[in-house]
């Protein structure tokens, strides 16, 4: 037989961002638990809300499952004397697993018999193992900011205030931070009063569903999205998917209902980013747009309860709203007083980190690299003359009262005051641009004065973190430098610059050079900025399809140059695709298998004997003249179809030449020739790192 399983931990209202990790983490505890102690059911789902974390398990069997052990002891030989009879090794090796003598097997292990007990353990009642168990998944659960609560010496999201654990009708007996389980839940915090009694695991949902409460987090989710897509066609708008927002209104409430509101037009002036700001980031409001993406003056929010007195929540929302836009108008109003250009000396008050000094300091050491690039990638004048204007005003939005009270506009609103100052538009939108990427999946800049900026804002930080000893370290990255070197990566790549990460980090560390408590000189920095860097390399070049051993190869040869170093995996992953590359990457193996005891120096073309010595000679010379000319040009492709021709006279050189022979100076001279061979090809991928 078996029966349905519930277990409910109710709370005080846990943080709509740790609801989805720890349902994740309830079921896999719970996967793992139940194969530990062999309980076999159908299926497991786990379930939540702001006042809930619930597992559900169907058809749980009501016994545990038998255990069978198998036993090694003694060798026969050593268990039984001449006649048959049981040593003190076999009864005591009996004794121990709780069987008879007569009850051991023999088993043969290669060539030698052993004695084996097969003992069989009876499954315990599954409700007696519930009630072990269930305080072990609940005490298991980890969040990022757990609570103790009252006089308890225990951690959880939030207060635990009861606990619902039943199997099938039965309640599973146990205590968890000094409550007793039992079969009585709470439903919506206003909509339903007192306890619910849960006479079943199977009608829970219904219990719940009496109380106002939508248990299934998947079905509040269809339910807010297909409410908000309704609305917002009712007045011929449209809302775009905005996943983060929705994950988190949907852990936000227990019976969704969505409202729109409006707010008046004349705010309407302001930039759409303004207005959508603090509906989304502080009141959790969806913007509504019209068919071209133009803002309406609507927003649609979700309460949690039911229409009853809709209108009064409405209003309500939408005066809050109002206060929230009437302080974003009068910050904007007061910040074009001044301009931009203004403001800058303002940052000489702003710490951006002690050891590094101000925010006006990091301004003059992202436009001098950001310069220093730009000539590095032969930028005109005017160009660079627009690169020096967007770094001077890049920071200087991070002073004025809307980005003070919205943080999230930075760069936003340095734009837009810009183009109300009447600065040049790519010099308005390199200051937007140069915080680009923002997270995973974020635009990039278009341009390369927002590209330049953001290397040099990015790199300027990287670096001077470093150098005072603030690398990330596990879990730990206060200053997202990971993220941020991921940006200079997808920057670099995705723009098809050819800068050199060294000359970057040297560059970006000269700036700080006047700085007095840095702990890691010049090269140090270098070193391990590079290090930091290639992992990275490794991540994006992943994502993007790359094997790990192709990563591995192009890596090997070099990836100072990061978007060669991605033309040369694209060059490579085409070239493993020919039929033809297994042999070539056994004749490789080959070839640098015997270069590893060379002691390297040039080949002596007088010392070379036979014809196939010479063949390969001639045609390594070729290699590496042709080479020269296709690394210039970047033709990857071409380098490795050259490659390809070494496969014959490599082949010939083994089937015919004895490479270790008595002559010290011929064989020296043919290991050199394979050492020189074997290095050249390894400039361009390291083929010992590519997995046949």
């Amino acid at each position: 037989m078996a029966k349905d399983f519930l277990l409910e931990i109710g709370t005080e209202e846990i943080p709509a961002r740790f609801i989805n990790p720890a349902l994740k983490q309830f079921k896999e505890l719970a996967e793992k638990a139940f194969e530990e102690h062999r309980l076999k059911y159908e299926e497991i789902k786990t379930y939540g809300t702001p006042r809930r974390l619930v597992l559900y398990v169907k058809q749980l069997d009501e016994q545990q499952a038998e255990l069978t052990k198998e036993a090694k002891g003694p060798a026969k030989k050593v268990a039984f004397d001449e006649e048959g009879n049981p040593t003190k090794a076999a009864m005591g090796f009996a004794r121990s697993q709780g069987v008879n003598v007569e009850d051991l097997v023999v088993k043969t292990v290669g060539r030698v018999e052993y004695m084996y007990a097969i003992v069989k353990e009876e499954g315990h009642p599954t409700e007696k193992v519930l009630a072990d168990l269930a305080p072990q998944l609940i005490s298991g659960l980890r969040f990022p900011k757990p609570m103790r609560w009252g006089n308890l010496d225990y951690r959880f999201a939030r207060p635990i205030h009861w606990v619902v654990a039943l199997f099938g009708a039965d309640v599973v007996p146990f205590t968890v931070a000094n409550l007793a389980s039992n079969r009585f839940t709470y439903g919506h915090r206003f909509l339903s009063d007192g306890p619910l009694k849960v006479n079943d695991a199977v009608h829970y949902f219904e219990v719940m569903s009496e109380g106002y409460v939508m248990v299934d987090g998947e079905e509040r989710r269809r339910v807010i999205w297909q409410q908000v897509q309704d609305l917002a066609g009712s007045v011929g708008g449209r809302v775009e998917f905005d996943e983060e927002l929705l994950d988190e209104i949907t852990n936000i409430v227990e019976y969704p209902t969505a409202l729109m509101g409006s707010f008046a037009e004349h705010y309407l002036n302001m930039p759409s980013e303004v207005i959508i700001t603090p509906m989304r980031e502080h009141q959790r409001y969806f913007p509504v747009l019209d068919a071209d993406g133009k803002l309406l003056p609507r927003f649609i929010a979700v309460r949690n309860g039911t229409e009853k007195h809709l209108d009064i929540v409405t209003a309500g929302n939408e005066k809050v709203l109002a206060a929230r836009l009437a302080d974003a108008e009068f910050f904007y109003k007061e910040d074009l007083k001044v301009s931009l250009s203004d403001k800058v000396d303002e940052l000489k008050k702003v710490v951006w980190l002690e050891e590094l000094g101000t925010m006006y300091e990091k301004v003059q050491r992202i436009a001098k690299l950001a310069d220093s690039l730009a000539v590095k990638l032969g930028v005109d004048q005017e160009q660079r003359d627009k690169l020096a204007r967007a770094a001077y005003l890049a920071k200087a939005d991070l002073v004025t009262n809307m980005v003070y009270e919205f943080p999230e506009l930075q760069g936003i609103m340095g734009r837009e005051y810009a183009l109300k100052n009447g600065e040049d538009s790519e010099v308005a939108r390199a200051i937007y641009e140069h915080y680009l990427p923002r997270y995973a999946g974020d635009d990039l800049p278009a341009g390369i004065t927002g590209q330049l900026l953001s290397l040099a804002d990015k790199l300027d930080s990287i670096v001077g973190c470093f150098a005072i000893g603030i690398q990330p370290t596990g879990s730990q990255d206060p200053y997202a430098l990971r993220r941020q070197a991921l940006g200079i990566t997808y920057i670099l790549l995705d723009a098809d610059l050819p800068l050199s990460l060294r000359e970057m980090i040297s560059l970006a560390y000269s700036g700080y050079q006047d700085k007095e408590k840095l702990k890691l000189n010049a090269g140090e920095v270098v070193k391990e900025v590079q290090e930091f860097f290639k992992q990275r390399i490794k991540g994006v070049f992943s994502e993007r399809g790359f094997s790990y051993d192709t990563i591995d190869a192009v890596l090997e040869a070099g990836f100072d140059v990061i978007a060669d170093t991605w033309n040369r995996g694209r060059a490579l992953s085409e070239f493993r695709r020919r039929p033809a590359f297994d042999d070539l990457l056994t004749a490789f193996n080959r070839v640098n298998n015997l270069a590893k005891k060379s002691p390297g120096g040039t080949v002596d073309e007088k010392l070379l004997q036979e014809q196939p010595e010479k063949e390969l000679y001639r045609a390594y010379v070729n290699f590496k003249n042709n080479m020269v000319l296709y690394m210039k040009n970047k033709d990857y492709v071409a380098v490795f179809n050259e490659i390809a021709l070494l496969l014959e006279p490599i082949n010939k050189f083994f089937e015919q030449i004895m490479v270790m022979v008595d002559d010290e100076q011929v064989r020296n001279n043919r290991l050199a020739l394979l050492y020189n061979l074997a290095e050249k090809m390894k400039s361009i991928a390291d083929f010992s790192k590519v997995v046949a």
